[in-house]
């Protein structure tokens, strides 16, 4: 039974170790890790490296450096430009080669600014999105093991051209049973627009993303979030997925993944 996404087991130096459990396991290939995870688990610990401070993620930029085994992560976390308006925080996850040595595996870049009272400028640029009745195949992975377990996904019926719409929701927490945040929440979905946003039959192409990008104007609240995903494929094997992001108080923001496309043989 999956109980959460990862297990601490202790520290290594300035390094904190995490073992992730199948919950972790990409819907392209077994032995790697979904992107959720992995942005989820480097977001908490620049939360916890910022927690003192009067500064909110703003962005948020995952780069998958190489592929992320479904094995021991040693992940840590530091400020790369300190600042008590405007900081940059840097998280960054390192698996072991087969002769013991780490190699980088993903980076999360975050900006984080300070926080000030304008509710009474406040304005969004969509209006909320609404949960209808789910269809009855949640996306093109239906029946997929790993990571599809741990989300419980709703996907709409056709929103007429707007963009593929979908309700996903963790099923599990990040850490154990540690606490887990909105936001931390809201990474453990977020990599999913681009399955959401498919333009492609996973059947005949791989169209695995790089990174993925978030802005948020407004911190996510709650564990339901929906996105309206568009997938765009380019004539030379390069694609981008660009996705809406609400919560159930509306639109909290925007993610985008640039795609490597290959057709299956």
């Amino acid at each position: 039974m999956i109980d959460c996404h990862y297990r601490r087991v202790g520290t290594d130096g300035e390094g904190e170790l995490f073992d992730p459990t199948d919950g972790t396991r990409s819907n392209w290939d077994s032995g790697i890790q979904h992107g959720s995870p992995p942005l989820a688990l480097m977001t908490k610990l620049i939360e916890e490296l910022a927690a003192e401070s009067n500064l909110r993620v703003g962005r948020l930029t995952l780069d998958i450096l190489g592929a992320i085994p479904v094995a021991r992560v040693r992940v840590r976390a530091w400020v790369q430009r300190p600042g008590t308006r405007i900081a940059m925080l840097i998280a960054e996850m390192s698996a072991a080669r087969p002769d013991g040595t780490q190699r980088a595996v993903a980076r999360v870049t975050a900006w984080l600014l300070g926080t000030s009272d304008t509710a009474d400028a406040a304005s969004d640029r969509y209006s909320p999105m609404i949960e209808g009745e789910a269809v009855p195949v949640p996306h093109s992975w239906h029946g997929a093991t790993g990571y599809l377990d741990t989300v419980d996904w709703r996907r709409q019926p056709d929103s007429g051209g707007t963009g593929n719409e979908a309700w996903l929701s963790p099923l599990v927490p990040l850490v154990d049973s540690e606490p887990t945040t909105d936001l931390q929440r809201l990474a453990m979905v977020v990599d999913s627009a681009n399955g959401a946003g498919a333009a492609l039959d996973p059947e005949e192409f791989m169209f695995m993303n790089t990174d993925t990008v978030v802005h948020l104007h407004r911190l996510p609240v709650g564990g339901d979030f929906g996105l309206r995903a568009r997938g765009s494929i380019g004539p030379d094997g390069i694609g981008v997925t660009t996705a809406e992001l609400f919560d159930r108080h509306g639109f909290i923001g925007t993610s985008a993944q640039t795609l490597l496309i290959q057709r299956r043989s």
